[in-house]
């Protein structure tokens, strides 16, 4: 029954995870604007969703670990150096003080951002009322 419902709400349920991630990092970056030696990070979202599609709709979901010594702890977990889509912005005048937040630009990713996140949640709520609209025969 998951399976059927992933498939039909499609790509959108990853896009939207990777979106609210985006955001997360955009806010950091626009928090950190005066931050010393501040580097900041985004995510290339084409290759984030790619990433998730051909990993079965795992997007920003745990991996699982593989223990080589019984002493290690049970878990799971994402480790921010080791996702391919999680980039350094690079910087079009950085900062004396090592910053490479650019407010501005921050501003703009974050609304973009927004709008997209906010177009997500309408074709999913769409999808999921004309679903309701299967089920309930109305």
């Amino acid at each position: 029954m998951a399976n059927s419902i992933d498939n039909f709400l499609g790509v959108h349920a990853q896009a939207l995870t990777l979106e609210s991630r985006r955001t997360q990092l955009l806010a950091a970056n626009i928090a950190n604007v005066d931050t010393p030696n501040y580097k900041a990070r985004d995510l290339d979202f084409k290759a984030a969703l790619a990433n998730a599609a051909g990993a079965g709709g795992n997007a920003g979901g745990p991996l699982a670990l593989r223990a080589t010594n019984s002493a290690h702890q049970p878990g799971n977990a994402i480790a921010a150096s080791n996702d391919p889509a999680l980039l350094y912005r690079v910087p079009m005048a950085p900062a004396l003080d090592g910053n490479t937040v650019d407010e501005q630009l921050e501003q703009a990713a974050f609304a973009e951002n927004s709008v997209r996140y906010q177009a997500t949640l309408t074709l999913l709520g769409g999808k999921l009322r004309s679903l309701m609209t299967a089920i309930t025969g109305q």
